[in-house]
């Protein structure tokens, strides 16, 4: 079964690790609609031009019941095929089985959560979300086995159905299957590790709940002299104060707690790296990180040149901190002032409509073509737009294959809101190309690629807005925007890359990691991450304690990795025009349909290579030029 992929800002780009400077900013209300506090508005209020709407998925509740009855009955039939998916003819009608069941009950769960998005306290669609999840889980227990049966043919055989005429639609599936066949093992052993499947999510399990229900932070005094609980949530806020005292206090008392609780979490952390290595010893893989990388057929130098490519250009990091001090006014700069704001009390109200112009004007030159879906999702009701009473927070792009995509918005007319509306946009419309070039089996594209369509529409945003710009305060308030890009987005996440890839590496040689052992490897990193010339203050060696990312191995490195290759793509496109563009939209119309890093150079952004790491950096360079040429 396919999985049903919510690309959501917040979970891929910002979550804890990435923080906008502004995203603590309070702006007016749109001028589209004068309304009341969100905690008054009705989603029954809401007017319809407002609206996201479903019914192009399902026309009503009744649609939804048939489409329901028609999957349960289908998923009946599946249990024929086992036994049998030993010939072309049988694997074939089995697969085009489960892609319709499939596509159906991708259907059924988008509709059913979206609907209950749109207000979580309503309980008729409450409960219609459960009964989608429960009917994905019997469609998956169903299908089950599947590739189990496929895959204990032998090598030959599996062969033989690769090239098999019959099955030619479906080569890539077997091809695959029969690359990760040396990694699967006997019914028996898989038998067993499919029970100790719970087991192996404690670590994850434990961490998040001491980390979000039992961890207890201390009060902080705001600037107001006002005593606020400390919280998850509240952490960046006090950080992006204008009080140093303000952030100093909440750094300290944030790092304070996770000391006290670090020989736990040391603990869970290490457990977790040993099922890593366990996992990847019996899977016959050479280590933990090319584990990892196996399923999206890449190779680990795409994973170490992204963290000796970003070594090398440490030093604009380290003049970007000199920058950031200067522009602060302090004698040193300390890891508490890394969000504190740079431009004095500025800010950028942009309503809805307005924030609808600038990204259609900055995205022009990806070409008439892209400007006209990018309308038709603006007319044609994709976007729901602003809070409601219960209203799911955050932003997403989602949908299922055989209509458009659908976008979530909580909006603001600030700044950021218009960042979010394009970067939502740039899935949506990489979603919707997808699944109009491709069949449903290869439309997917992967985690990988998923941030390079958004990135690249952020980037061509802000290029815009750079040029637009005439007025120094606005024109450093951006940069400052886009350089915290580039610094949570890539560097911080290299070096969250690197930390995963020493400590698994120390454990896989046997070496024990303590709580010490941890505290004094991420320590060295900072120190080398943000140079010489920065206070890097001791609090800082626990914070990887606090990060949810490490108990998903290997994953982080991707937004990197997107964030560079949107930034070679953009680059691309500015400087060769049509060319480029006509590269890129391939790209968009690629979807699934072979390895993300095959996909990606046939587009011009060849990640084997450091050369859209070095473009990226090339970019960041340029941005801090500005900035220092407008504090001279």
């Amino acid at each position: 079964m396919r999985f049903f992929p919510l690309i959501m800002t917040g979970i891929l780009l910002t979550g804890t690790v990435f923080t906008s400077p502004m995203a603590a900013e309070s702006t007016k209300p749109s001028k589209l609609l004068r309304r009341p506090p969100m905690s008054q508005v009705k989603r029954t209020d809401v007017p319809v031009e407002q609206r996201w709407k479903l019914e192009d998925i399902f026309a009503d509740q009744q649609a939804w019941d048939k489409e329901y009855k028609q999957v349960k009955e289908a998923l009946k039939k599946i249990s024929d095929f086992q036994g049998k998916l030993n010939q072309p003819a049988s694997i074939k009608q089995c697969f085009e089985l489960e892609d319709t069941i499939s596509i159906h009950m991708e259907r059924l769960y988008v509709y059913a959560n979206m609907k209950h998005h749109e207000d979580t306290a309503e309980p008729t669609y409450q409960a219609l979300s459960d009964k989608a999840k429960k009917l994905s889980v019997e469609a998956g227990e169903a299908s089950s086995f599947i590739s189990p049966e496929i895959l204990s043919l032998s090598d030959e055989e599996l062969q033989k159905l690769v090239n098999a005429p019959e099955l030619s639609f479906y080569k890539r599936t077997l091809t695959e299957m029969l690359r990760e066949k040396k990694h699967i093992l006997t019914k028996a052993e898989e038998a067993l590790l499919a029970q100790v499947g719970t087991l192996s999510q404690a670590p994850n399990t434990i961490f998040s709940m001491l980390n979000n229900a039992d961890l207890k932070f201390p009060k902080v005094t705001d600037e107001h002299g006002e005593e606020i609980e400390l919280t998850h949530g509240r952490y960046i806020t006090f950080l992006e104060s204008r009080n140093r005292e303000v952030r100093k206090n909440a750094f300290q008392a944030v790092y304070a707690t996770y000391s006290k609780n670090k020989n736990t979490i040391g603990a869970t952390l290490s457990a977790n790296i040993s099922k890593d290595i366990f996992y990847s010893k019996v899977r016959k893989y050479p280590s933990a990180l090319e584990a990892s990388l196996y399923g999206d057929n890449i190779d680990k130098e795409v994973y170490t040149n992204l963290i000796d490519t970003i070594h090398e250009s440490l030093p604009l990091m380290h003049r970007y901190m000199e920058l950031r001090r200067k522009l602060l006014k302090v004698d040193e700069l300390h890891m508490y002032d890394l969000f504190a704001p740079l431009v004095d009390e500025y800010k950028m109200e942009i309503t809805y409509e307005q924030a609808q112009k600038m990204v259609s004007e900055s995205l022009k030159p990806l070409g008439e073509d892209y400007l006209n879906i990018l309308q038709k999702g603006f007319n044609d009701h994709w976007i729901d737009i602003y809070e409601n009473e219960g209203k799911r927070s955050g932003a997403y792009s989602w949908g299922a294959y055989g209509t458009h995509p659908y976008v979530l918005l909580n909006h603001k007319d600030n700044l950021n809101s218009m960042f979010t509306l394009t970067h939502e946009m740039g899935h949506a419309i990489h979603s919707y190309l997808s699944d109009e070039n491709q069949e449903y089996r290869f439309a997917q594209y992967t985690i990988f690629l998923a941030e390079v369509a958004s990135t690249l529409n952020e980037a061509l945003l802000m290029n815009y807005m750079l040029k637009k710009a005439t007025d120094p305060k606005e024109k450093m308030y951006l940069l400052t925007y886009y350089m915290d890009q580039f610094r949570t987005t890539v560097f911080r996440q290299t070096m969250f890359a690197e930390f995963e890839k020493i400590t698994h590496e120390k454990a896989e040689q046997g070496e024990a990691l303590t709580p010490q052992e941890l505290s004094k490897i991420y320590y060295d990193l900072n120190l080398q991450y943000y140079g010489k010339d920065m206070v890097v203050d001791q609090d800082i060696e626990v914070e990887w304690a606090r990060i949810p990312h490490f108990y998903n191995s290997f994953y982080v490195y991707k937004y990197a990795t997107g964030f560079s290759a949107a930034t070679s793509f953009a680059k691309q496109i500015l400087d060769e025009g049509q060319p480029a563009v006509d590269r890129y939209l391939g790209f968009l119309k690629s979807g699934g349909s072979d390895y993300s890093i095959n996909i990606l150079q046939r587009a011009g952004v060849d990640m084997s290579t450091p050369e859209p790491i070095k473009q990226a950096m090339d970019v960041f360079k340029g941005l801090l030029e500005q900035m220092e040429q407008l504090t001279k």
